[in-house]
């Protein structure tokens, strides 16, 4: 199930994503599981959602290690306007 720790760093972007479907779905079914019957180990859910997690972590770092210089200061003054408004 979730007991192994994943290498992301070595997968492609497209596993990546394929990856990251079955283990939501995974999660979901196994929240499910768990609220009906109880799982035996319930620990696997944690260890499951921060496998997703990970995932999406390299997603996005991947995502903004493409972006080119001008997105990235515009995503600065962006991040920069949301926090003045609050």
């Amino acid at each position: 199930m979730a007991k192994e720790k994943i290498d992301v760093a070595a997968m492609t972007d497209a596993d990546l994503l394929a990856n990251i479907t079955s283990m939501e779905q995974e999660f979901r079914q196994m929240k499910f599981d768990h609220a009906v019957k109880g799982l035996s180990n319930p620990l696997e859910l944690r260890e499951l959602r921060r496998n997703v997690a990970r995932i999406q972590t390299e997603l996005r770092s991947r995502e903004l290690g493409a972006m080119t210089p001008e997105q990235l200061e515009m995503r600065s003054k962006l991040r920069e306007r949301r926090r003045r408004q609050k």
